[in-house]
């Protein structure tokens, strides 16, 4: 079966929210302490969308198997050109390719929105996100030790980036 990937619409708000939720309550990928709320999860996708950034989901038939998006790096006027990644792939699915193909959308998405860079915040131990990274020639431009923590122990973070391509003016 052929994935799509195709922009998200708040109809699959429930399928982005079980994703997020397992990553939430099972992993280190999202630093909360608990799963989030249908509620929330609409509003994070519709300011999203109104701020013109992508929120898009990765397909396989009938199935929402991945989402991802951008949004801004930092919220001030300085950082207008940069644009932080978040890219998630239902467990079951993992290895297959999902990741690529919503990396791939989301860099062409942010080039169309003549942005300069592009980062990704991952926690350290996250080999695959690391590694997906990587392809894409992002580059490790940081670790943070111990900024975060969760099931009890620290947690690190490793900052990557990726010039896009184009040609921005600051």
């Amino acid at each position: 079966m052929p994935l799509v990937v195709r922009d998200a619409t708040l109809e699959d708000a429930e399928d982005i929210l079980a994703i997020y939720n397992y990553a939430a309550v099972h992993t280190t990928a999202v630093w909360t302490d608990g799963p989030a709320d249908l509620a929330s999860r609409r509003a994070w996708m519709s300011a999203r969308q109104e701020a013109g950034y992508p929120v898009l989901v990765a397909m396989k038939g009938r199935d929402v198997v991945g989402f991802a998006s951008f949004g801004d790096f930092r919220p001030f006027p300085g950082y207008r050109h940069t644009v932080e990644n978040s890219i998630y792939v239902d467990q079951r699915h993992h290895r297959a390719g999902i990741g690529r193909s919503l990396m791939i959308a989301l860099i062409e998405r942010a080039t169309l929105l003549n942005k300069h860079i592009m980062v990704a915040a991952i926690e350290a131990s996250n080999s695959a996100s690391i590694a997906l990274h990587e392809s894409f020639d992002f580059a490790e431009v940081g670790r943070m030790p111990e900024v975060g923590c969760k099931f009890g122990r620290w947690l690190d973070m490793v900052l990557m980036q990726k010039q896009l391509a184009g040609d921005v003016k600051p």
